[in-house]
């Protein structure tokens, strides 16, 4: 064992005894959770279950230990966040149920290694003390000092274990937990030390240059953009200055959040997002900045926005994210997202966070990409982070103001299979014609699939070899040349709920591979050619999407 991380063990063995105690019976400073909440998941809490990524779950009953849950449902439960579901549901019910199940945690804290983890610790602590006035200030004294005891204990856990190992963006809430502790028990002055000594650090790693979350996913910038906005509400609350790095931060990490909105004001769906509802994130923009700025370009982050007209193209531009950051990536990149007004047309197919959709979703097949051969453009180990990637991949963008082309490539597929994946898009016509050719050259010809998926909202039907989608009172027309075309359904996991949709898929027409005639082998000189025009295959196919005027 190394120096430090005796050190840190010492610290965390020292912060967990029980020794000192508070010096009031409750909180100095406490304050209102700033986001509303969800009111049916805060009746599920009071029927004694609950819902997490579409699957329900029973509520502990005296054992947080051990229960039917997977992990990521388990850092859910511990986490507390749950709290803001029975607030924004309101009754007396639900302010004894929070009260209960608080009280309930308290007499049966978990002993296994979750209780150790900084993150979740710190989602529970400001979860516990945001909600104080709902569930916890009429409560009983002897719940009251319980409560700020194990806050001083978790307060004191989350500070041993600074500086975090990389996180990403959950590494947050442990910084919002420690905030938690220094505002209910200012007296304990390491709490905000700490907190403002290694807070920077945390932001510098976790934020790129250009104001997009390392782990490139609309989800990560609304979580940390949620996560600052909550901490300066604390800072004002408790009438403090709120530090400069966090309004620095926020000033960064607003504006690409705006730029990752569709029309409709929900989030693209890119990298583990799903769209949300618009209120949510115009709540959490409302509280982070008082500029309506939306982020002209991505450089470091490397998606590409486009709008022209009514219509808005996204584009998943860049690698994946880098290792250690890479748990929310998928292998979508390439991708894009469509759509015209308040009305989403090609999408990605959202996110799961535990079981088997989860990995469904991760795959490029549930992206608007090109599949080669079935397989994906990257691959993921049981950590959940990439044991292969695209290692290089590009995009050139051209515009005349009125129009934009895109020269897109990513190689991906080429341990697998030799071949590069090319894709080229124009978009002109405000906003109303899509074109795009996609290109395999390999060493071989490759079976591949195009597939544009179709949100769920989009009427779609096929008119012989066209595609014809309705949807907000527009017509699209979808064609494509070179390949054959087909409808199939599909399934779409973007608004927190399972649906039934449709997709567009264009395969290539058959072509015969580069090979000597049967039984004819070719002298040393001519077979060295032969292998060099196998190398050089180039497939293609064409599409369009353009609008139909009325």
């Amino acid at each position: 064992m190394t120096g430090s991380r005796w050190l840190r063990g010492l610290r965390l063995s020292l912060a967990r005894l029980p020794f000192g105690g508070p010096a009031s019976e409750g909180p100095v400073h406490a304050f209102r959770d700033p986001w509303k909440g969800d009111p049916d998941q805060g009746a599920r809490l009071i029927g004694g279950h609950f819902r997490f990524d579409r699957q329900d779950y029973p509520l502990p009953n005296g054992n947080w230990e051990r229960g039917p849950w997977p992990e990521p449902v388990r850092e859910w439960l511990h986490g507390f966040n749950w709290l803001r579901d029975l607030r924004t549901l309101g009754s007396d019910r639900a302010r004894l149920t929070a009260r209960g199940l608080v009280s309930d945690w308290l007499a049966h804290p978990p002993t296994d290694p979750l209780v150790r983890d900084a993150c979740v610790t710190g989602s529970r602590l400001a979860s516990w003390l945001s909600n104080h006035e709902f569930c916890l200030a009429s409560a009983d004294p002897r719940l009251q000092q319980r409560l700020m005891e194990r806050m001083l204990v978790e307060g004191r856990t989350i500070a041993a274990l600074l500086p975090l190992p990389p996180q990403g963006t959950r590494g947050l809430m442990a910084f919002r937990g420690l905030l938690a502790a220094a505002m209910a028990m200012p007296e304990q002055t390491g709490f905000m030390s700490r907190f403002l000594r290694y807070l920077p650090g945390e932001l510098e790693r976790l934020v790129l240059a250009d104001g997009t979350v390392v782990e490139r996913s609309p989800e990560a910038q609304f979580l940390v953009a949620r996560e600052l906005a909550e901490m300066s509400v604390m800072f004002r609350t408790a009438h403090a200055s709120v530090p400069p790095f966090i309004d620095r931060a926020l000033d960064k990490v607003c504006p690409v959040l705006r730029a990752m909105r569709h029309g409709d004001g929900g989030l693209a769906v890119f990298n583990g997002a799903n769209e949300r509802h618009s209120a949510a994130v115009e709540d959490v923009l409302a509280q982070g900045s008082r500029q309506k700025l939306i982020a002209p370009a991505m450089p470091q982050g490397k998606f590409t926005r486009l709008a022209l007209g009514k219509s808005l193209l996204l584009v998943d531009s860049g690698p994946p994210a880098p290792a250690g950051f890479d748990s929310m990536a998928h292998a979508g990149t390439l991708s894009f997202e469509f759509s015209h007004q308040r009305h989403r047309l090609f999408v990605n197919c959202g996110s799961a966070v535990v079981g088997a959709w989860r990995d469904a979703m991760r795959c490029s097949a549930a992206h608007t990409v090109l599949v080669a051969d079935g397989l994906s453009s990257a691959d993921f180990g049981p950590d959940g982070g990439m044991t292969r990637r695209p290692v290089t991949v590009s995009c050139d963008h051209q515009t005349d103001g009125s129009a934009h082309w895109l020269d897109l490539s990513h190689d991906g597929y080429h341990a697998p299979l030799g071949a590069k994946w090319t894709r080229r898009l124009y978009f002109g016509s405000d906003g109303e014609d899509l074109r795009g050719q996609e290109i395999i050259d390999g060493e071989r010809n490759i079976d591949f699939a195009i597939r544009f998926h179709i949100h769920p909202d989009v009427k779609v039907t096929q008119d012989d070899e066209d595609i014809i989608l309705q949807v907000g009172g527009a017509i699209w027309r979808f064609r494509q040349r070179d390949g054959a075309v087909r409808l199939e359904n599909d399934v779409y996991l973007g608004r927190g709920k399972r649906e039934v949709c449709q997709q567009i898929i264009i395969t290539p027409r058959a072509l015969p591979d580069v090979a000597p005639p049967e039984g004819e082998a070719p002298p040393a000189d001519e077979k060295t050619d032969a292998e060099k025009a196998v190398k050089r295959t180039h497939q293609s196919v064409t599409w369009l999407l353009e609008r139909i005027p009325e």
